[in-house]
Order: structure tokens, then C-alpha cells, then sequence
């Protein structure tokens, strides 16, 4: 069996429901990832989920919500000391806005121990990590992450870096920068968006973020850029443009990103083209935000997988 494995936080969602309340949920950029996947990779593909987690009831609760959606947990670590992350979405006027609490996160502690990266990181055919990834840990968790990651590419693990941008998470600028170059060296496929990348590194072309992640050793960059042209290179079949399908309304923009890396890189694992991958990704991310929430099951209803 093959396993497509996604490193990363999963959270406590707490998002607006009817009447004043609030409704509980769980989500996470690579979580998300890992949830697309699979329902895209067909059952001879293991999608796991690689994290730390407390041992508390809300955490007992969060791998029981993984593993219902048929996304192993073996490659999860329990952490005494800790519990689960937590955000609050907010709406007004149909805008979302998010409050934050992850200070005893043990998602944070990811990097803390080499001997078990190097253990779940063991025969993946594909691992998944992202700028929230290495941005929750600290400076030294960063390195020890990556030095894991660069072991299992060396071992035949392909490696895929979503470098998706939260300033707040980072120390300074300088550090992002150096945290995405980071990632970015370990990785065989890249897919940056646009517009994070212009904030990042003053980016004037996409042309220039995919020659910054060739020149650190990418095969394959895929430039998001919303609603405009995607820009995608590889290694083996060079440059490829694709305009994105239109999207009559925008009902809400999480896991845009999230969904466009599962198309992507479900596609390329089964033997997809660049084109047949990117166009797949934009799909499906085009459905996705027509949906409320960033997981949206109901645009598979009817799917066998």
C-alpha cells in the first residue's frame, strides 16, 4: 500500500451556528490537505495524519474526528503536557475573521524528537508540510523538522511544501524568509501563492518565485495566484499556464489553497501530467469555495471514493 502522509497542526474549530451558539469542528491547512486527499486517492492509498496531540478528553475527541474520516493516526504523538490548539471564526458582513489560541499547542512540539520523525517518515511514497508547519515551531523544532525531511527525500519520500504565509506565526520577516527558503531546499514540489510570495521576497512576476524555488532544488513549482493565471514548472515537461475556471460567487476562501495541493498532488501521484494536476487542483479548489467551511463534503456526495 502507498501512503500519502500531511505534517502539520489540526485545531479545535469554534465557528458561528444558529441562534448565538457556536459549533465545534476540526481543521488545519495540512489537515485539510490530508481530507481532500482522501477522498481523491483511491483505497489502496494510505492518507495519514502526522502530528502531536495531549491526552485530554478534546484531543481524544480529535483523533476519534481523524480517524472517522478514514485518515490514519498511527504517526500521531501524544504529548502529557499539552492539549489542542483552538480558533473562533468570526463573521460580519460575510467576511470571516480568526482569533487564535495555540500557546500550549503540542502541535508545537512537532520537532522535539528526530528518532520518531525518522520513524513515521519511514516508506511514505509522499509527505506534505507547510509555512504553518515550521512557522508554529521553534527556531531549533524548524531545523530538526527539516533535517528529517531531507533524510526521508534521500530514502525515496517525496516531499511537498505548500509555503503557506502567516507573518504573525513568524518571529520577524527575516525569519520567514529564511523558514521558507528552508522548507523549500527540502522539498522536491513547491506551490507558493503569489501574493504571499510578493509580501515575502517583493516578488514582481511569478517567473521569479518559481526560479527561487528551482535554484533551492525544487522539480516542480506550482504558483497559485487566485483567481489569475496559475504558473507551474517541472523539471520533466517545463512550463505550464492555466487559467483557473470562473467562480460565480465566492462563498468562502478557506482551503482554497489547501484543496488546490490535494488536487495537485493526488493527481501527480497517480501519473498526471502537470496539466492534468494543475487543472484538477483549480477544480476542485473552484468548487470548494463555493462552500461554506473548509471542509466541504458535499461536493463529493455520490463519489465511490
Amino acid at each position: 500500500m502507498s501512503t500519502f502522509l500531511s505534517l502539520g497542526e489540526i485545531m479545535v474549530e469554534i465557528a458561528p451556528a444558529e441562534g448565538g451558539l457556536f459549533r465545534k469542528g476540526y481543521a488545519g491547512d495540512t489537515f485539510n490537505t490530508a481530507w481532500y486527499a482522501r477522498r481523491l486517492l483511491p483505497e489502496d492509498w494510505e492518507v495519514s495524519y502526522g502530528t502531536v496531540v495531549g491526552s485530554d478528553a478534546v484531543s481524544n475527541d480529535m483523533l476519534r474526528f481523524i480517524a472517522d474520516q478514514r485518515i490514519g493516526t498511527e504517526r500521531i504523538r501524544r504529548d502529557e503536557t499539552r492539549t489542542a490548539g483552538l480558533y473562533m471564526i468570526s463573521l460580519e458582513n460575510g467576511e470571516r475573521s480568526f482569533s487564535y489560541w495555540r500557546g500550549q499547542s503540542a502541535a508545537k512540539t512537532l520537532g522535539n524528537d528526530p528518532a520518531w520523525l525518522d520513524e513515521i517518515l519511514k516508506g511514505v511514497d509522499l509527505v506534505q508540510f507547510s509555512g504553518i508547519t515550521l512557522a508554529i515551531l521553534p527556531p531549533e523544532g524548524r531545523e530538526v523538522l527539516c533535517d528529517a525531511l531531507a533524510r526521508a527525500r534521500q530514502a525515496g519520500t517525496h516531499v511537498a511544501f505548500d509555503t503557506n504565509l502567516r507573518p504573525r506565526l513568524w518571529e520577524s520577516a527575516e525569519t520567514m524568509a529564511g523558514g521558507l527558503r528552508m522548507g523549500a531546499a527540502v522539498s522536491d514540489t513547491v506551490m507558493p501563492s503569489f501574493d504571499e510570495e510578493q509580501l515575502c521576497f517583493g516578488d514582481t512576476l511569478p517567473d521569479e518565485t518559481i526560479a527561487r524555488y528551482r535554484a533551492l532544488g525544487a522539480g516542480c513549482v506550482a504558483v497559485k495566484n487566485g483567481a489569475e493565471m496559475c504558473h507551474v514548472w517541472s523539471d520533466g515537461e517545463g512550463d505550464y499556464r492555466f487559467d483557473p475556471p470562473p467562480v460565480a460567487q465566492v462563498v468562502d476562501s478557506t482551503a482554497a489553497g489547501d484543496s488546490f495541493g490535494a488536487g495537485f498532488l493526488a493527481t501527480r501521484v497517480l501519473g498526471g501530467s502537470v496539466a492534468e494536476a494543475t487543472q484538477a487542483a483549480a477544480g476542485l479548489a473552484a468548487r470548494v469555495i463555493q462552500k461554506r467551511g473548509a471542509l466541504a463534503p458535499e461536493i463529493f456526495e455520490g463519489d465511490e471514493t
